[in-house]
């Protein structure tokens, strides 16, 4: 075994902490993992990473069943939305060259930074879920977008689903990040079906990722409820930023990856210096609405 396959497995062990906490993330690591530190062309990483995450969630799936935060009926409604977009997504990224799909990946990790350290409602933690009426269509349509963007990218699935659910279906927080992980699984096999008419894959490294993760989504498992739910985001935001950047930075042609790293490095510090050391920040009234419940959306 190689110190860089090694080093591959440990990194893997964090998209599953991911996932397990947060109900997402997990392919927003998954795919620089495989492209920069494993050696897969781009389109393999994508790939291959929508194994990963689908596997990795449905083992999550089931702690978080038994403790009944998995609504099956948006879940299911959401997911097979989902799947006919991912297909379609996978199908048209095989097509795509590899250096486009992953400045649109490290275009996806930034919107996904930017929510992250943003924020997002709450939805008040009552049981009245799963007897609310579910907007079928805007559900549906929904599942449909972020299952094509998933397909095509590999990345965007935890960090859209979950406010969707929120937002569109009602849902508590805890009840939707345990119900994204049934969505994020369906997805990401419909999105690997399209992807392997196009592409071959190392499934011994898949396999040893994908163990990897898991073994990360049972200690994510574990940490569910001890760390602070917006401490652990607001951190993983400014990782994924990062690492946004750092793919801009590499698939950019020069001069314009140099442009990039210096403007993505300085916006990285001043979000940073706003949000920790400016009292008057703006950033500071959006914490504040997050932490705070607000009324479940009418419909």
């Amino acid at each position: 075994m190689t110190v860089t396959l090694i080093v591959a497995l440990a990194l893997s062990v964090l998209i599953g902490v991911s996932l397990g906490l947060l109900g997402g993330g997990g392919s927003i690591l998954t795919v620089p993992i495989l492209t920069y530190v494993a050696g897969l062309p781009a389109k393999e990483a994508i790939a291959a990473s929508l194994f990963v995450v689908g596997t990795t969630s449905l083992v999550s799936v089931v702690f978080h069943a038994r403790r009944g935060r998995v609504k099956w009926r948006t879940g299911l409604v959401f997911g097979v939305a989902s799947m006919a977009g991912a297909f379609g997504g996978g199908l048209l990224g095989g097509h795509i060259p590899g250096t486009v799909l992953m400045i649109a990946f490290a275009l996806m990790m930034v919107a996904t930074a930017a929510a992250m350290i943003r924020g997002r409602r709450k939805a008040p933690s009552s049981g009245g879920d799963e007897a609310k009426k579910l907007p079928a269509v805007k559900v549906i349509l929904e599942g449909l977008v972020v299952g094509l963007v998933t397909g095509l990218v590999g990345a965007g699935g935890g960090f859209l689903v979950v406010p969707a659910l929120v937002l569109l279906g009602g849902l508590s927080m805890p009840a939707a990040v345990g119900t994204s992980l049934v969505v994020i699984a369906m997805k990401s096999f419909a999105g690997l079906g399209g992807y392997l008419t196009s592409v071959q894959l190392d499934w011994g490294l898949v396999a040893g990722v994908t163990a990897a993760a898991i073994v990360g989504s049972l200690i994510g498992a574990k940490l569910t409820g001890i760390i602070p739910e917006n401490i652990l985001r607001e951190g993983f935001g400014f990782f994924v930023l990062a690492m946004g950047v750092f793919v801009l930075v590499q698939e950019l042609p020069s001069p314009a990856s140099a442009i990039v790293g210096v403007l993505g490095s300085g916006a990285v510090a001043a979000v940073l210096l706003c949000r920790y050391a400016i009292p008057a920040c703006p950033m500071h009234r959006n914490r504040r609405q997050t932490d705070t419940p607000q009324p479940a959306p009418i419909g």
